[in-house]
């Protein structure tokens, strides 16, 4: 294209289509000497790298943004673009305008979703801590970059941006990467931690500040600015900000307003947004700010609900999967390691990356030790708060566009980046591994917990149909002024979004606000219930929580809070669901994964519900069957304490496997008729000495109550067990059976041939089929087996269908301990 001067004086413009596509190799073009080809070829080149690196630091525990800047790093100058043959083939100077400005666009809408996914709200309810956490991590970093900026200064001998480099410098080295740190503390599940929401709300303190502070930045370093210029660039920027919340939210809280609950909102709206944040971008960058400025506003002031999860869902996968990489990837092509001379140069930067972190290191355990705050913490979240990303990049390259910063200062700033967030993940994991060495408990099976100690019990909970069965086992399991029982209520819903997207659904909402969503719709029916409980029943309290996940770590979240609360008992409801025909279908596959994942990483033991129902009020009939094993003792204990409810009554069946194939049923009934247990002897002389000690116990307990019946039966085979638990099948309201982990039985071995589901074990299986007691609720109990001191809580079967677990990987997952409160009844949300 060339501009000249025709013979009248107008401009005459020759354009060229052929600059934008290509004719074909086939008549001789070359793709690369074309602006489309070039860009789909580097935009490819750039994913495939960026996803490489993600895919080979994960086990590092990485946030993609190390591997995007590193995928830059490795495709610029410093690494494969130091041969000016490929430098010139794939990355020429004539393409950077295209590549920039599309980095610039993926960049504005990832800022746009960064604001929506940010609640205003949440903002106002920070409170005093987190605002001092930010503001005390965030000045020793901020003056170390005065600092080195003023070093730079001198060792350049060049003053003309003097002021500006400093606010540059000290901005860069003071902010936290919110979006960065969510991914961070969702990986090591500690999101939902006192600590994960002190950490988020001072990186939400934190970035809001820096973007105040690069506002004024931008403002001072415009080009021939004066100090009348700069003025109005940051009362224009201010006035941008109040017309969005007082003109443009109102506007789009009607366009919420008009949609009905449930329906979808239309397309006009949605491209109405996103046609204003291309707008909100153009008059910031138009007033002298920079345009992504705007957008995040603009996004800011889009109300959490059904609407901002829709723009989500539309974009996210689109810009931070595809666009935004490249903004990355421009910051690693602007890398030049090779322009960083000099020995003192690298001190200078090994310099700056150990002040800056152990400066906000400091600053940060100095406020959480004013708050009295333990100092492993203190230190944790000064770490945490060390992580860089995305807006130290947009700060970084500003200061490189305003020729603020030179290459090799921009290049230092890049690596020191890099540096500070890559090694958050790891320490941090590493301290907590070391801290929950420490907090560990004894009590995390029924069994082994003491008669007149609290019982502490996490329920998840899917749908609101699973809650009417599971309020009605916990009411029958006997909550007592000596023996209360702590419920966790735990809403299970899965995450479709990007891990920071969890800040939406964890911020909770006052009391009789309305649900602007099903999922929330869902979570105030459950809490509700559970509230109503625990208001009409004594000895009870109830915490409602709903964790947000994907189907494939949900069991962390799970494990992780029983852990944390030190629950003895987990209950999870089964995956298949009652028919009106009393049959059973399955209701979503990845419970059922859910469910074995619980089984091979609780830290203590759990209790698979078959909901089919159980009464409420008047007397419960509960069936008991025992075969021997830690499985069976647990199920029986569960019982036991059952037994003790006044309208509870318990039939313990035991089976003993007979010497003699011709020898029939025998009976021997050594308690009132009132409960019968089943028990299956082992092989190990261990665990038979462990069932006879436990029973004889539990027999001479329970002589006096009535409630209470033993009956021993003597079988064959796996055909006299069915007749024996049919022969008691009527009267029953709830089976108790152990899941018999690692228990081989020849009773059970035919059985075994039929079993549609392991993780029940073969009796569990059996009562939860179909053709199987349809009117009687079932609850598949397994043990939780400490592996030592140092790995209490975790446990694994080679055996199991879940397979093997990694032990360290379940301590690195673990979450930060807090301190139940008994007066505290509030609606957390992890």
């Amino acid at each position: 294209m060339s501009t000249t001067t025709g013979l009248e004086g107008s401009p005459i413009v020759c354009y060229a289509p052929t600059m934008i596509t290509t004719n074909g190799v086939w008549k001789g073009d070359n793709p690369l000497d074309y602006s489309l080809p070039l860009f789909i070829l580097q935009l490819t080149l750039v994913v495939i790298t960026t996803r490489v690196l993600v895919y080979a630091l994960k086990p590092l525990r990485q946030p993609n943004v190390i591997a995007e800047i590193l995928g830059g790093v490795f495709l610029g100058p410093s690494i494969l673009g130091r041969s000016d043959t490929i430098a010139k083939a794939l990355f020429p100077l004539r393409s950077v305008m295209v590549l920039e400005t599309m980095a610039n666009i993926g960049l504005l809408y990832f800022l746009f979703l960064v604001g929506v996914e940010m609640d205003i709200a949440v903002i106002r309810r920070t409170g005093r801590k987190a605002v001092s956490i930010a503001l005390g991590g965030m000045i020793l970093p901020f003056l170390i970059g005065c600092t080195f900026s003023i070093v730079i200064q001198n060792n350049n001998g060049d003053d003309k941006h003097q002021g500006t480099l400093v606010l540059f410098l000290g901005i860069a080295l003071a902010v936290t990467a919110f979006p960065v740190l969510a991914r961070i503390l969702a990986e090591l599940k500690l999101l939902g931690t006192e600590m994960g929401r002190i950490a988020m709300s001072s990186a939400l303190v934190s970035d809001i500040c820096a973007w105040i502070l690069l506002a004024l930045a931008i403002a001072l370093t415009e080009q021939n600015a004066t100090s009348m210029t700069s003025i109005w660039v940051i009362l224009a920027s201010a006035g941008f900000v109040v017309i969005c919340i007082f003109v443009v939210r109102p506007v789009i809280t009607w366009m919420i307003r008009r949609t009905p609950d449930g329906e979808p909102f239309s397309d006009f709206y949605i491209c109405l947004i996103l046609t204003g944040v291309m707008i909100s971008g153009f008059v910031t960058d138009a007033i002298g700010t920079h345009s992504v400025f705007g957008a995040f506003v603009f996004g800011l002031i889009i109300p959490s609900g059904p609407l901002a999860t829709t723009l989500i869902e539309k974009l996210e996968d689109f810009v931070s999967g595809l666009l935004l990489p490249l903004f990355f990837v421009i910051s690693g092509l602007k890398t030049d390691v090779t322009k960083i001379h000099g020995t003192e140069t690298w001190w200078n930067l090994m310099i700056v990356i150990v002040l800056a972190c152990v400066g906000k290191v400091a600053g940060t355990a100095a406020v959480c030790n004013y708050y009295k705050m333990p100092l492993h913490e203190g230190i944790t979240l000064g770490l945490l708060m060390n992580t860089k990303g995305l807006m130290e990049m947009i700060v970084l390259n500003v200061g490189k566009d305003q020729k603020v910063l030179d290459d090799s200062s921009f290049s230092i700033m890049i690596i020191s980046a890099l540096i500070m967030t890559s090694v958050v993940g790891p320490l941090v994991s590493v301290m907590n591994r070391q801290t929950r060495k420490f907090v560990v408990y004894k009590r995390r099976t029924i069994q082994r917990s003491k008669p007149d100690s609290e019982l502490r019990v996490v329920t998840c909970v899917h749908t609101p149909r699973n809650v009417p069965t599971i309020i009605n086992l916990l009411d029958a399991s006997n909550a007592t002024k000596r023996s209360p029982i702590c419920v966790y209520v735990l809403h299970l819903v899965q995450l479709t979004g990007r891990a920071s997207a969890m800040l939406i659904v964890h911020n909770t909402r006052k009391s009789g606000q309305p649900a602007t969503n099903r999922t929330q719709a869902q979570s105030d029916h459950i809490i509700t219930a559970f509230q109503n409980y625990e208001e009409h029943t004594e000895n009870v309290m109830v915490q409602p929580l709903t964790a947000i996940s994907p189907y494939s770590s949900m069991h962390e979240d799970v494990c992780n809070l029983a852990e944390d609360k030190r629950a003895a008992f987990i209950i999870i409801p089964f995956h298949k669901q009652q028919t009106v025909d009393g049959g059973m279908e399955e209701t979503n596959p990845a419970f059922r994964m859910i469910n074995r994942n619980i089984l091979a990483n609780a830290p203590c033991s759990v209790g698979i519900l078959i909901d089919r129902g159980l009464r409420n009020q008047g007397s419960r009939n509960v069936a008991v069957f025992f075969f021997g094993g830690p499985d069976d003792r647990e199920a029986l204990a569960y019982a036991w304490r059952m037994s003790e409810h006044p309208t509870t009554t318990v039939t313990v069946m035991r089976f003993v496997p007979g010497d003699d194939s011709s020898r029939a049923f025998a009976e021997t009934s050594c308690e009132p008729d009132d409960l019968k247990v089943v028990t299956v002897m082992t092989d190990g002389q261990h665990e038979r000495q462990q069932d006879e000690e436990y029973l004889n116990e539990f027999k001479t307990k329970t002589a006096n109550n009535e409630s209470i019946s033993y009956l021993e039966r003597v079988v064959r085979n796996g055909e006299d067990i069915v007749a024996a638990m049919r022969s008691n099948e009527s009267g029953h309201d709830l089976y108790i059976v152990g899941r018999g982990q690692g228990m081989t039985s020849q009773l059970t071995a035919g059985l075994m041939e039929w079993s549609e589901c392991p993780e029940l074990g073969v009796i569990g299986d059996m009562l939860a089929s179909s053709d199987f007691a349809m009117a009687v609720s079932v609850l598949v109990v397994q043990q939780y087996i400490g592996a030592g001191p140092l790995n209490e809580g975790i446990t694994s079967n080679p055996d199991s269908p879940v397979g093997q677990i990694d032990i360290d990987e379940q301590l690195n997952a673990g979450m930060q301990q807090m301190n139940h409160r008994h007066h505290q009844k509030t609606d957390d949300i992890f």
